[in-house]
């Protein structure tokens, strides 16, 4: 078949959607005030993704040969990359949630944090069109904070601002929009 580059121009709708056209929202969790992690959240993440999701194979065996059935589904755990700024506003709410959940020295867990909903959060992650619709929606449940990296200094970067990447994981994610047309049971 020769190649016909209107059928693929016809193809990509609105000309593809935008990685650039996105934000992020996040609450903290009740052991921490249930507020936004930062009212300005929505400026400074810089970079994300839509969260994954994946269903395990099991394989059976039968007769010399490997039968395969779906197993259990996981969640991969899901970032985003912060821009610092020198309040360290959103850094100060991650590492006080990180010490909630275990303390650097005494290796506990807040007795406030005992059970898994007063640490978890819930975060929505929105895509946007280019006439500036929402085109895709996920809220995420249950997530909190794993990793947040190190912020790298350096006297040769000058005109840089501070970033870093923070990882979480999480019990579940929705699609919100478009509204699924299903039940999933």
């Amino acid at each position: 078949m020769p190649f016909d580059v209107d059928v693929f121009r016809a193809s990509l709708v609105d000309d593809g959607a935008r990685a650039s056209l996105f934000e992020v929202m996040m609450t903290l969790p009740p052991i921490l005030g249930s507020a936004p992690l930062s009212p300005d959240i929505i400026f400074k993440a810089r970079a994300t993704s839509l969260p994954g999701d994946s269903i395990s194979s099991i394989s059976v065996p039968y007769f010399g040969r490997e039968v395969k059935v779906a197993g259990t589904r996981t969640f991969p755990d899901w970032s985003f990359t912060v821009i610092n700024d020198e309040n360290f506003t959103i850094r100060n709410n991650l590492e006080i949630w990180l010490s909630q959940i275990n303390s650097h020295v005494g290796n506990l867990r807040n007795p406030a944090a005992r059970g898994g909903v007063a640490y978890q959060s819930q975060a929505m992650v929105t895509q946007y069109a280019k006439t500036g619709e929402i085109i895709k929606q996920y809220k995420i449940y249950g997530a909190f904070p794993v990793d947040v990296a190190a912020i790298d200094l350096d006297w040769a970067s000058g005109d840089q601002i501070e970033e870093y990447g923070v990882t979480f994981a999480y019990q579940w994610w929705e699609s919100l929009f478009p509204v699924p047309t299903t039940d999933g049971v």
